[in-house]
Order: C-alpha cells, then structure tokens, then sequence
C-alpha cells in the first residue's frame, strides 16, 4: 500500500496568526506531499511497498532516504503543533525536562540556540536518550533521530519553506511563533 500523505490535524487556518494558511497550505500541500509522492515512486513493486514509513526510512538509503525520512519528519512535525496557545508541559514531561534543563525557559533557550546554529536546512529536536535523559539534538538535511537510538519527542522545521513566506529568513521570530504552538501532550505521549 502506497505511502499517505497525513491529514494536518487541525484546519490550514488554526495556527494563524503564528503560521499562515498559506504556508501551511505550501509545506503541507506540496513540500510534503512531494516528499510522499517520491517515496511512493521508489517503493512501487519493491518489497517495501507494503512496509510503514517508519520502516522505510530505517530500511532505506540515498535518494529514498532523504524523500522517506523529509516524509516522516514532517508527518511528526505536524503532530507537534497544535492551536492552542500558552500551554505548558505538565506531568511527567514537565518532571523531566526540570531535572534535565532546569525549566521550561532554559529548554528554550537551549533549543534555540541549537536551532540558530543550524546552518541551512534542518531539524531540532527534543529527543529521549536510550538511558531516559533529555536531549537537544539537531539534524541536517533529512536526517532524523529515528534511526538511532534517541526517541523524537517534538521537532521544529529549520528547512526555509517552513517559515520563509510569515518570517522571510528571520528564524529567531519563526522560532518565537513555534513556541506558541507546541503541543506538549503530544510531546508527552512520545516518552518512553
């Protein structure tokens, strides 16, 4: 069965006025679905063809790599924003990311700076190490911490489509803006 493009799982309007209908509509609606349509035209009557997408890209290298992993990572991408504004992480995330980095505001801190040393395009990613420690991590191009070691818990898109049309090259506002948006159940419910 063909690799799908995921639905976003709110409308293309919900997170304005932090991301536009317009972008999410150019990185949702073509980046993305660019991405799945090459995977899908590699994968046809091979015998990854009926795998999922996680396996694909853990099975995989080169050219079908790099679509099968942008694939994925922007699929998870998607689950970590949500609408709603100004929520905090509770629980047992909040727990560890306090043990880990102190608080909630120096995991930004962290995280953005990782993210502003990303030259080009990339990922940074909030990641569970094998021993349960938190980690900042980033990735270039479409490498992605699936296949390590590391759990993915929440990503932010550092590729310029992600942001170019709401923020132009300014990444430091487009990270402001994700920040607004994170959607830490979902982060949570990555923990292992």
């Amino acid at each position: 069965m063909p690799v799908q493009l995921p639905d976003l799982p709110y409308s293309r309007t919900a997170l304005q006025p932090h991301i536009s209908a317009q972008t999410l509509e150019l990185h949702h609606g073509r980046h993305h679905q660019a991405y799945v349509d090459a995977v899908n035209a590699r994968i046809a009557g091979t015998e990854m063809d009926e795998m999922p997408l996680e396996e694909i890209v853990r099975n995989s290298q080169g050219a079908l790599f790099e679509a099968a992993a942008q694939a994925w990572n922007h699929g998870f991408h998607w689950q970590c924003l949500h609408p709603r504004a100004g929520e905090e992480p509770h629980g047992v995330l909040a727990d560890r990311i306090n043990r880990q980095f102190g608080d909630v505001q120096k995991l930004r801190e962290e995280f953005n700076r990782a993210a502003m040393a990303v030259f080009g395009s990339g990922w940074a990613w909030l990641v569970q190490h094998a021993d349960g420690r938190l980690a900042v991590v980033t990735t270039r191009n479409a490498n992605t911490p699936l296949t390590g070691d590391s759990t993915p818990l929440l990503v932010c898109d550092l590729w310029e489509h992600a942001y170019y049309t709401d923020y132009q090259n300014d990444r430091l506002r487009y990270l402001q803006a994700f920040w607004k948006l994170v959607n830490w159940d979902f982060a949570a419910s990555q923990l292992r």
